[in-house]
């Protein structure tokens, strides 16, 4: 099977893409074959209108991969000057650190730093060309909430600036929180793209949200209610016919109170795409 089957992707100067889908669907293979780190085994792949090999395309972007490791000994601040040193016009030493939260680390060598910060130094680095695209494979894994939000606020400050951002994340809040458009790949294949609320609403999976002190008795695969949760008296039901699912609650005789109806959450709107494209059951 192919890693990746006729993936087209186009990238709009001042925005964030996400690649979303399951484990092994080929996100992290098209970004290597986009860095030129791995060959197509048919077709072609361009990066500016050249071959990711060209170091004139090659110049313009920067790159966090998922793994990525440092010389132990060297500093923070001496790893910066190294990679800067590759730029013509490189993001000053200072502002990088103060952007990406590094500057009380800078005299610190890199063996010593924990997880996390080694990975705010490793998304630093991808900025620090000033190039006009960014690829980050899963940024954040292992950083705390605070660290977090400090790289989505750096990210929101380059994309305002007119960079280019394609991000790969299993944290949908993040896609949520940067992406202007999300593309779906599953088994190799894009299967759904565009504006968040668009992916929303390709799925007809609602909310169905009320408070009772039981859930009354339901046909759940008549209803197409594909998920029940429960929180004390709260109760959510994930479900493709909410008129229908509603209707059956109001018939059932059941009190209940605050009901609301809300578009399915971005989580439960992938599930639903790649189960379609697999030609799942929902």
């Amino acid at each position: 099977m192919a890693a990746l089957d006729g993936i087209d992707l186009t990238l709009h100067r001042g925005e964030v893409l996400a690649l979303l889908g399951p484990n092994g669907a080929g996100k992290s293979t098209a970004l290597s074959l986009l860095l030129g780190l791995r060959k197509p085994d048919q077709g072609r792949v361009e990066l500016f209108g050249r071959s990711p090999d060209d170091p004139a395309a090659r110049a313009m972007v920067g790159a966090t991969p998922q793994d990525t490791g440092f010389p132990e000994t060297l500093k923070v601040g001496e790893v910066i000057d190294l990679v800067s040193a590759h730029y013509p016009n490189p993001v000053p030493k200072a502002e990088l650190l103060d952007r990406f939260g590094l500057t009380p680390l800078a005299a610190r060598q890199t063996g010593g730093l924990s997880g996390g910060q080694k990975r705010r130094l490793a998304v630093a680095l991808a900025f620090a060309g000033r190039p006009a695209a960014v690829f980050l494979d899963e940024p954040t894994t292992g950083l705390d909430v605070e660290a977090r939000r400090m790289l989505w606020a750096a990210v929101d400050g380059y994309v305002a600036g007119g960079g280019t951002v394609l991000l790969t994340t299993h944290y949908l809040e993040e896609a949520e929180a940067l992406a202007r458009r999300i593309a779906v790949i599953d088994q190799g294949r894009v299967v759904a793209e565009g504006a968040l609320d668009d992916i929303r609403g390709r799925v007809s999976l609602r909310r169905v949200r009320f408070t009772a002190a039981h859930l009354p008795p339901l046909d759940a695969k008549a209803l197409g209610i594909e998920r029940v949760e429960r929180a004390g008296t709260e109760i959510v039901l994930v479900t493709a016919r909410a008129d229908d699912t509603v209707r059956a609650l109001v018939m059932s005789g059941a009190p209940f109170s605050d009901l609301e109806v809300r578009a399915a959450t971005l989580e439960e709107a992938l599930m639903s795409i790649v189960r379609t494209g697999r030609g799942e059951a929902a």
